[in-house]
């Protein structure tokens, strides 16, 4: 597997980063984890607008799915070789109507789905392409999934946004890399069920065994270099901060 982060601020996109989107490819196929605010712009340095395979969305917020409705335009309207084929999307229930919504004036109540072939999340496990992949309800407000994707003897586990939750060391058990947000600053920042500090990362990722630790969803009024520390203080494996443009191969 290769991992690209396409964007990895959190909450909105820092001067460095777009937010929330990871290409993952195996075997020619490309899946594509959220697509967040600036996603869409930053995706086309990796592939072709009309290169993904399949899209996962971890749940409905905007900086982890709003680029959707540029994607739409893209696929609905494009000009050489006519309207796109739908692709697969992943994502919790509601996605069309949240999507449609926030694109405002969509031809018709069902154009996105013209598109976007919407398969609605629940845990379990399942193919995408070539990948095996188990998906579980983490805690957030609302709902949302993290993901665990294997390929070739290797695993790689995205968190999508969460607090801290069993859930979360089942889907990174043995991942040879853990994709983990860490938005909050450990000792500032507590709201139960929300997001994870640096230290809760690193002590997820240490009681899982992940054999990677990778922390992103960093909003730009967090001081990420911090939250590395503190998750380096309680996970003894190597652990770092996302940056966009990075490639990780597993």
């Amino acid at each position: 597997m290769k991992l690209t982060v396409v964007g990895c601020s959190g909450s909105f996109p820092s001067a460095d980063s777009a937010c929330s989107s990871y290409l993952v490819e195996a075997d020619g196929f490309r899946l594509l984890l959220d697509m967040g605010n600036g996603a869409l712009g930053e995706l086309q340095r990796h592939c072709g607008l009309y290169d993904l395979d399949a899209i996962f969305l971890s749940h409905l917020h905007a900086d982890h799915c709003i680029d959707m409705c540029g994607y739409f335009v893209a696929r609905y309207y494009r000009h050489e070789g006519g309207r796109c084929d739908a692709i697969p999307v992943y994502a919790p229930d509601g996605a069309e109507q949240r999507l449609t919504t926030a694109y405002a004036d969509t031809p018709s109540p069902t154009s996105m789905s013209e598109v976007f072939d919407f398969h609605t999340l629940k845990p379990g496990v399942f193919d995408i392409g070539p990948f095996q992949v188990r998906t579980e309800r983490v805690c957030h407000p609302v709902e949302a999934f993290g993901i665990r994707i294997e390929h070739g003897g290797k695993v790689l586990t995205y968190s999508g946004d969460t607090g801290a939750c069993d859930a979360l060391d089942e889907l990174a058990a043995d991942a040879d890399l853990f994709l983990c947000e860490a938005s909050f600053t450990y000792g500032k920042e507590d709201i139960p069920e929300l997001h994870l500090n640096g230290r809760e990362a690193g002590v997820h990722a240490a009681r899982a065994g992940a054999k990677r630790l990778v922390l992103t969803h960093i909003p730009p009024w967090t001081d990420g270099e911090r939250n590395l520390a503190d998750a380096r203080a309680v996970y003894p494996g190597p652990a770092e901060l996302a940056r966009s443009g990075a490639v990780y191969a597993l």
